[in-house]
């Protein structure tokens, strides 16, 4: 999956949260992708339209971004291109889940979030605290299960654990370490790069698993060459480019 990602070098499509916009971009560099920040509402339909895979972050939301957001999934939706939903904060604010279930209803490829997030939408939980999960990620198999066949989407929940499903089958991946959590965006950014899979190489589980297999290894790897949040972010960035896909043979 990652050899066919860099082979294509999707173009992805980000409207994100305005918080983790170039890091993000940074992300989807190193990995070999190439990514494109458009948010302008009289250009994102069109511009989802020719980019290889759209990812939408709820994660500062407002009238006019949401709009935006819609008129892009429009235009992937008409190209055929797949697109990730990332409901950040799902279950917090009122108005915010408003807009979150409206976007499910789009018909998203893949749902990426965390167990608290996806508990609240498959309706078994009350949301996290703020972006922050409350459950553990083994917690919100059932419910993930249930979101991906209500909605006939993938669903990843991403944790201590990764699991993916697509309402039948359950992918897991091991790894990855508390740094992640210290660093602003790096979930954000993961659901960047499961678009970049999802256009890269192809529309299937096992592309969702070997996203969060990728960003464990290197999040692993970046954990022990760097001494604090700070030197993380630059290590984290250096593995995502760094890891060859032989390297998980090993």
């Amino acid at each position: 999956m990652l050899h066919r990602l860099r082979a294509n070098r999707p173009l992805v499509h980000c409207i994100t949260n305005e918080v983790v916009q170039e890091f993000t971009a940074n992300v989807l560099l190193a990995a070999g992708a190439s990514p494109a920040m458009v948010v302008g509402e009289g250009e994102a339909e069109y511009f989802a339209g020719i980019a290889s895979a759209l990812s939408v972050n709820v994660g500062t939301p407002y009238e006019a971004r949401i709009e935006t957001m819609k008129k892009a999934i429009r235009g992937a939706l008409a190209a055929g291109k797949p697109w990730v939903l990332d409901p950040v904060a799902a279950g917090g604010i009122p108005w915010r889940d408003k807009v979150i279930f409206e976007l499910l209803e789009m018909q998203p490829t893949a749902v990426r979030g965390n167990a608290s997030e996806i508990r609240f939408l498959a309706g078994v939980g009350t949301g996290g605290k703020g972006v922050d999960s409350l459950d553990d990620s083994s917690s919100a198999i059932e419910a993930a299960k249930t979101l991906a066949r209500k909605y006939k989407t993938f669903v990843v929940v991403t944790g201590l654990k990764d699991y993916a499903t697509d309402g039948e089958r359950v992918l897991c991946a091991v790894g990855g370490s508390e740094m992640m959590t210290l660093v602003v965006g790096t979930g954000c950014s993961l659901s960047a790069l499961l678009a970049a899979f999802l256009g890269g190489a192809e529309r299937s589980l096992e592309a969702c698993i070997a996203c969060c297999d990728y960003v464990n290894y290197a999040n692993d790897t970046a954990s022990t060459r760097s001494s604090g949040p700070g030197s993380f972010h630059f290590q984290y960035l250096d593995a995502l480019y760094q890891i060859r896909p032989e390297d998980f043979r090993k």
